[in-house]
C-alpha cells in the first residue's frame, strides 16, 4: 500500500506499468464488467455532480459494491468532471472539478477550476414499508463553494423511483424554511461563509446549518428498457451562486432522461432550471468483479513423467506453477520447496499446481508436500499438503474436502534442513526497458503527462540483498504547462518538482542497495541507502512486528536523507533532514477496511500524522484515501491538511496471463510541502503480506468455485 506519495506526477505502478499496460486497462474496459454493468438501470443514475442521483439533486440510491463511476456533465456556465466510488455498501464517496466557463482562474490560469470531495452514507435500507434513507455531504474540506449537506429518502414502486429531502448549503439555497436544526443549537441559525480561496479546511461552522429547501425527483424506467426518465424538484434558486456568478432561473422543475448504450456507459441530458439545456456521459466500471479468462499453461497431468532431474523440476516449478526457486530438500517423508511467489497472485494455485509436478518426481515413501514461502529472503509462512488427500481431491472434485482438512499452515518450524535436492544460485541478475507514463489529472495546471523510456535493474548479491536502479528517457510530455506553485513558507521539499521535471530529459530516477532480515518469529527488518527517489538520497532503515495470522502488525522507518540536483544525476543539494515514522496497521473487520495511521516527521520538518483507510475486493483491486495533519500551521500552505485517494488495479484482472503486478493510480489535489512524505522503493508491510492466513483460504476458496 503506497497511499501518500506527493510527486504530482504518480508513477503508475507498484512495480512497473508500461504504456501498453495502460492502455490495456481503456481498451478492456467495456468488455471487463459488462455482464453487470448498471447503466439504464432505476435508481442507478449519476447526477451532475457525480454519485447516484438524478440531476441536480441526490438520491438514497447506492451503486452495487465495488462500483466506479466517472462522468462528465456540462449545464451552463459549469462543466464538472467527476470520479465517484463505492467501497462500501452503505457509503458512497468520490470527487470533482467543476470548471466555471465564466470566470477566469485569476493571475496565472485561464481556467477557474474548484475542486471537491463528497460522501454519502445509507442510514436506512429499503423494505417492502419504509424507504431508504441517507445522509450526505457535497463539496467537503475545499472551498466549499458548492458546499451543501441533505438528508434524502428514495422508494421504489414497480418502475418508478421517487426520491424526497431536504438540503442545506447549494441543495437550500431556494431557503423553503428557516434552519431546521436551529432549536438544537444557536450554531445551525446562520450558515457561515465558504472557505474562499484558502481552501483546503473543513469549514464545520457550515455544516447542516442556515435555511433548507426541499427536493425530490422520479425516475420512470420506459418499456424501452435502455431508456430511463426523470423529473426533478431542486432546491436551489440561483440567485447566491459562488463567485457572484448568479443565473436566471425559470422553474425549479428539471427533466431529463437517460439512454444507456451499453451496459458500461450510459449518455444523459435536460433541460434545467427552465432555461438551459443540459448534456453528458458516464462510464461505470465494477472494481470488485474485475476478471479476464485466463491461458495460463495447463497444469500438468497427474500421471506425467518424471523430470530429469531436480534442477528440471526447479524450472517446471517456475515456469508452472509461477514460483522463483531457492532450494528443494528432502527430510524424512516429505518434501520441502523453499521459493517466492512471482505470477499467481493466490498461493493455494500455485501449490495445487506444484503438487502435481512434486507428485509425478517424488517416489512412494513421500507422503506430504512442503512449501516454505519467502519473499526478499524473509521467511514468512509454510504450507503442508498432504499427498493422498491432493490426489484424491486432483482424482475428484466431490473429495475437494478431504484435501482442504489435509493442509495446515504455520509461521514456519525451526528444524533441520534435510537433505538439498536442488539449490539455486543466489546471485541473479534481471533487467527490463519499456515505455512508461507518468500523470497528474484535474490539478490547476490541466492534465499533465510525462512519456517515457523507462530501464529499470536489478541485481542480486544474495537472498536477502540485492541493487535496483532505474534510468529514465523523457520522450514527450507537456510539462512546460506545469506552473502552479502551492504557497509555502516550509522548506521547498516537493514542490521543486517543476524544477526536477524540466531541467533534464535524462536522469537516474533511483539507484540503491536494500538488505532484509528476519531478527525474530515476528521481526522483520530492512535497510538501505543510495538515491532513493526522484528527489532524495541518502539512507534508511524500517522495523516491522507482524504476528504470524494477526490483524494488526506495528512498524517504524528512521531515514536521513539529502535533496538531490535538478538533473537527477549523482550531484546534491545543501537540503538535507531527519524524517520517519511509527506505524500501526490494523485489518478492522469492518468490511474488509485496512486501516493504517503514521505518526512521525515529515520532510520539510513538520510533525503530524497521517491516516489511511483502504479496502480490497476479491478482484484483487484495492481502493483508498488518506489525509495527513501536522504542526505546519499556517505555513502548511493552501488548506490546512493534505489528502488524495488511490486505486491499485491487479493486472491480473486485465490480461490473459495471470500476474502478482498492480498498477496504482493516485490523485491529489496539490503538491505540497507540508506533510511530505519519503516516496520509498520497498516496504516491509508490503513484502510480508502472505503472514496473514485469511488470504490463503479466500483464495483457496475461489480456486475450487
Amino acid at each position: 500500500m503506497h497511499s501518500s506519495a506527493s510527486n504530482p506526477l504518480y508513477r503508475l505502478g507498484s512495480r512497473n506499468l508500461s504504456v501498453y499496460s495502460l492502455l490495456a486497462v481503456f481498451t478492456l474496459w467495456p468488455y471487463l464488467a459488462l455482464a453487470n454493468g448498471t447503466a439504464g438501470q432505476l435508481g442507478t443514475g449519476q447526477s451532475d455532480f457525480g454519485g447516484v442521483g438524478i440531476m441536480q439533486t441526490p438520491t438514497a440510491r447506492m451503486h452495487p459494491l465495488g462500483e466506479m463511476s466517472v462522468s462528465l456533465s456540462r449545464t451552463e456556465p459549469y462543466r464538472r468532471y467527476n470520479v465517484f466510488f463505492q467501497p462500501t455498501e452503505w457509503l458512497e464517496g468520490g470527487f470533482r472539478y467543476v470548471e466555471v466557463e465564466n470566470r477566469r482562474g485569476g493571475e496565472l490560469f485561464d481556467r477557474n477550476l474548484d475542486k471537491g470531495f463528497d460522501a454519502k452514507f445509507r442510514l436506512l435500507e429499503e423494505t417492502r414499508y419504509w424507504p431508504q434513507f441517507a445522509v450526505g455531504a457535497r463539496d467537503i474540506g475545499g472551498t466549499t463553494l458548492f458546499g451543501a449537506e441533505y438528508f434524502v429518502a428514495s422508494k421504489r414502486w414497480y418502475d418508478f423511483d421517487f426520491s424526497a429531502g431536504f438540503g442545506w448549503g447549494y441543495l437550500g439555497n431556494a431557503g423553503d424554511i428557516t434552519s431546521p436544526l436551529g432549536w438544537l443549537s444557536d450554531r445551525f441559525d446562520e450558515r457561515s461563509s465558504s472557505s474562499g480561496s484558502d481552501g483546503g479546511e473543513f469549514n464545520t461552522g457550515q455544516f447542516f446549518s442556515g435555511p433548507a429547501a426541499f427536493f425530490g425527483g422520479i425516475e420512470y424506467q420506459t418499456p424501452w428498457n435502455p431508456l430511463v426518465l426523470q423529473l426533478e424538484y431542486e432546491g436551489n434558486d440561483y440567485a447566491n451562486e459562488p463567485q457572484n456568478n448568479n443565473q436566471t432561473q425559470e422553474s425549479r422543475f428539471n427533466a431529463g432522461a437517460r439512454l444507456a448504450i451499453s451496459d458500461n456507459t450510459e449518455l444523459h441530458a435536460g433541460w434545467q432550471r427552465g432555461n438551459t439545456a443540459m448534456a453528458g456521459i458516464t462510464f461505470n466500471l465494477n472494481l470488485a468483479g474485475l476478471s479476464q479468462v485466463k491461458d495460463d499453461p495447463r497444469p500438468i497431468a497427474l500421471g506425467a513423467e518424471p523430470q530429469a532431474d531436480w534442477a528440471a523440476v526447479s524450472q517446471v516449478l517456475s515456469d508452472n506453477a509461477g514460483m522463483q526457486i531457492a532450494r528443494i530438500s528432502r527430510r524424512g517423508d516429505s518434501i520441502t520447496v523453499t521459493a517466492q511467489p512471482e505470477r499467481f497472485r493466490s498461493l493455494a494455485q500455485s501449490e495445487g499446481r506444484a503438487n502435481r509436478i512434486l507428485h509425478a518426481q517424488a517416489d512412494a515413501s513421500i507422503d506430504s508436500f512442503r512449501f516454505d514461502w519467502q519473499e526478499r529472503g524473509l521467511p514468512l509462512r509454510t504450507s503442508v499438503h498432504n499427498r493422498e488427500h491432493f490426489v484424491q481431491a486432483a482424482t475428484s472434485s466431490d473429495l475437494e474436502y478431504t484435501h482442504r482438512y489435509g493442509i495446515y499452515a504455520h509461521a514456519g518450524l525451526k528444524n533441520s534442513a534435510g537433505e538439498t535436492l536442488y539449490e539455486a544460485p543466489s546471485q541473479r541478475f534481471s533487467w527490463q526497458l519499456s515505455p512508461q507514463i507518468d500523470q497528474n489529472f484535474g490539478g490547476p495546471d490541466g492534465f499533465l503527462y510525462r512519456l517515457k523510456a523507462v530501464l529499470n535493474a536489478e541485481y542480486q548479491t544474495d537472498p536477502n540483498g540485492w541493487f535496483s536502479g532505474s534510468l529514465a528517457w523523457t520522450l514527450l510530455d507537456n510539462l512546460d504547462d506545469y506552473e502552479y506553485i502551492a504557497d509555502s513558507d516550509l522548506p521547498r521539499v516537493r514542490t521543486f518538482i517543476g524544477e526536477y521535471l524540466s531541467e533534464s530529459s535524462f536522469g537516474v530516477e533511483h539507484l540503491q542497495y536494500t538488505r532484509t532480515a528476519k531478527l525474530s518469529d515476528n521481526v522483520y527488518a530492512m535497510g538501505y541507502g543510495g538515491l532513493l527517489e526522484m528527489m532524495y538520497a541518502g539512507v534508511g532503515t524500517e522495523l516491522l512486528y507482524r504476528p504470524f495470522d494477526a490483524p494488526w502488525a506495528l512498524g517504524a522507518d528512521v531515514n536521513w536523507v539529502r535533496q538531490r540536483a535538478f538533473d537527477q544525476r549523482f550531484d546534491l543539494r545543501d537540503y538535507s533532514t531527519w524524517t520517519g515514522h511509527l506505524n500501526a496497521y490494523v485489518e478492522t473487520g469492518v468490511e474488509d477496511i485496512l486501516a493504517k495511521v503514521s505518526v512521525g516527521r515529515y520532510l520539510a520538518g513538520d510533525v503530524g500524522a497521517t491516516l489511511d483507510f483502504s479496502r480490497e475486493f476479491e478482484s484483487g483491486v484495492r481502493i483508498g484515501a488518506w489525509g495527513t495533519w501536522t504542526d505546519a500551521g499556517d505555513d502548511f500552505g493552501e488548506g490546512s491538511f493534505d489528502k488524495g485517494l488511490y486505486l491499485a488495479i491487479p493486472l491480473d484482472a486485465f490480461f490473459t496471463f495471470s500476474s502478482r503486478d498492480r498498477a496504482t493510480l493516485r490523485w491529489q489535489p496539490l503538491t505540497r510541502d507540508g506533510g511530505a512524505r519519503l516516496n520509498r522503493q520497498y516496504e516491509l508491510y508490503d513484502l510480508t503480506q502472505e503472514r496473514q492466513m485469511g488470504r490463503y483460504w479466500e483464495e483457496y476458496n475461489r480456486m475450487w468455485r
